[in-house]
């Protein structure tokens, strides 16, 4: 048995099965964990869909800002984005299952034998693993509830940015989904920036990548993806970065984290 992780798929589904062919994986032997954003702007977003959830219980995956931009669209609450290539989900006789699946993903997953923690787009530095598990749990709970519509709704936003105990429903909502898929660079005080998406280089002073500013925590190994300009590069011990930029142009990587062994294969620039 072994355990591999892959970084974001988006869309670019005969990149994984080539992955998947090479490493031989058998879902009766092996799980695949994934980093988020299954679907977005690669050419075949809704094969990505039917494949992890033809997995079942082999298959875990976190939610990526895309998806949940998906399931914005779905629910009238957004437009597509210009370079989206959703339109099939959302004529597919199959939507309903699909979505519904996708919904009831978690935003945070730790496992249990190996004890990584894999969400999108890392933890924020004010957050303790087990403080962000609780919120992790909390939002998750909103988004398969019946009233998941009104949370897709209220989840825009660049604020708060920040965490404190005196947030209103509304407001823990939006800072954990955004902690949770859209984190990337933060202040030194924990405040988290959405304005910079480019790689460390280019960072403007005074802001510095989330899992720079966790020294005080006893974090497990933790994993994550959304961030393609780090090409998968994190110099941090116990941080895995997993997105290479699939749809950019460079490649999707696979980890089999029982070696340590990291397996690439290119990608056509699909944007």
């Amino acid at each position: 048995m072994a355990t591999y992780i892959v970084g974001d798929l988006q869309g670019c589904l005969s990149e994984l099965n080539r992955l998947l062919a090479e490493v031989s994986f058998s879902p009766s032997r092996d799980e695949l964990w994934l980093t988020g954003d299954l679907v977005a702007r690669g050419p075949d977003s809704l094969g990505c869909l039917r494949r992890i959830m033809a997995l079942g219980d082999a298959a875990t995956t976190v939610l990526g800002n895309h998806d949940l931009h998906l399931l914005a669209v779905a629910s009238g609450l957004r437009a597509p984005k210009k370079a989206d290539r959703i339109h099939d989900i959302l004529h597919a006789a199959d939507r309903a299952e699909l979505l519904y699946w996708l919904r009831r993903q978690p935003l945070l997953a730790r496992h249990e034998q190996h004890g990584f923690v894999m969400t999108h787009a890392g933890i924020p530095p004010q957050w303790t693993v087990s403080q962000a598990e609780e919120a992790a749990r909390m939002a998750e709970a909103e988004l398969r509830s019946a009233h998941y519509r009104e949370r897709l709704r209220d989840m825009y936003g660049n604020e708060p940015d920040a965490w404190r105990e005196d947030l209103d429903d509304l407001e823990r909502l939006r800072f954990t989904i955004n902690a949770f898929t859209r984190m990337r660079l933060c202040h030194t005080d924990g405040r988290l920036d959405f304005e910079h998406k480019a790689s460390l280089d280019d960072a403007p002073g005074g802001l510095s990548p989330w899992f720079e500013l966790r020294d005080h925590h006893e974090d497990p190994p933790l994993v994550f993806g959304h961030w393609a300009a780090l090409e998968g590069q994190c110099k941090q011990p116990g941080i895995h970065a997993l997105d290479t930029g699939c749809v950019w142009g460079g490649s999707l990587t696979l980890l089999c984290w029982d070696t340590g062994e990291r397996i690439s294969t290119p990608c056509p620039v699909y944007l």
